[in-house]
């Protein structure tokens, strides 16, 4: 039985943003995803927050070409630069912790990516390091959470039949006692406004009219429920970037917690907000 090819649609030439179809273009542009495992994430579960492959993949397919230069200024567990080398771009990732640096070049060397060849991960802090890199051609990232991980527990995910993805939390493990550790931070004032030092960085290491996306949801800060997307586009807006749009990543696949049952109404969160900004300067 002849199996019929799937029709990826034609290429335009004058497409200076990505190597996409028109019909693959547009299949990415729509408000939500669907959030996608593959066996590539069941080592990254060693972190406590980690990034799927297949989704980090549609966003770099989406905003670069190929052999561009993609930035994870809060890289963990290295999977932006797994997917960047697995599309042939050349990822660039900062993070303070040297557990996770080891475990995203062991992801890496057992697809046979090798470092200064095929990506480069820099152990530090991103505001000193960001300090001497330029010509970017995307970032993508998901920032720590505040201190909502400041908790007693591993943080490792629990096995149960449908394997590591679906199974739930053994406690939650925070990232690391570093003082500039973005998850250590007292107060979630104190947390946008270190974000925010070092998205500024990013924005000038970023080339003019090329894309950046924060993953992150919306968490609750001393019980109350708190509009992190917000907050994120206002200061991503006063740094300078412009705002083009949240795409929501469903995890479908989380369990649900009674929070306030029987009391009160306490939402469960399954998805993440993919939000998008570009910069844009006049010549």
């Amino acid at each position: 039985m002849e199996v019929k090819k799937e029709n990826k649609g034609k290429y335009d030439k004058r497409n200076k943003l990505n190597d996409l179809t028109g019909k693959e273009w547009l299949k990415l542009t729509a408000s939500f995803w669907m959030s996608e495992k593959c066996a590539d994430d069941r080592d990254a579960y060693n972190h406590p927050a980690p990034f799927l492959v297949k989704d980090i993949r549609k966003l770099i397919s989406m905003f670069t070409k190929k052999e561009m230069r993609v930035l994870d200024p809060f890289c963990g567990s290295g999977t932006t630069l797994l997917a960047s080398s697995i599309l042939n771009r050349y990822g660039i990732g900062i993070d303070l912790n040297s557990e996770y640096r080891d475990l995203a070049i062991e992801r890496l060397s057992k697809k046979e990516f090798q470092e200064f060849n095929d990506y480069e991960y820099f152990l530090g802090d991103s505001n000193d390091v960001l300090e001497n890199l330029n010509n970017i051609d995307y970032v993508v990232t998901s920032p720590p959470y505040h201190n909502i991980l400041k908790n007693k527990g591993s943080g490792i995910r629990k096995k149960n039949k449908k394997g590591f993805r679906n199974g739930s939390r053994i406690g939650v493990d925070y990232y690391s006692d570093l003082p500039n550790d973005l998850g250590n931070k007292e107060s979630y004032d104190d947390f946008l406004q270190s974000f925010q030092l070092i998205m500024s960085k990013c924005f000038n290491a970023l080339n003019n009219k090329k894309y950046c996306s924060i993953v992150i949801s919306d968490f609750t800060v001393d019980k109350k429920e708190i509009c992190v997307q917000g907050d994120i586009v206002r200061l991503m807006q006063e740094i300078g970037f412009e705002f083009v749009g949240t795409i929501a990543l469903l995890q479908n696949n989380k369990p649900l917690y009674p929070f306030g049952y029987p009391y009160a109404y306490k939402i469960n969160h399954h998805h993440q907000n993919i939000i998008n900004f570009r910069k844009v300067i006049e010549e």
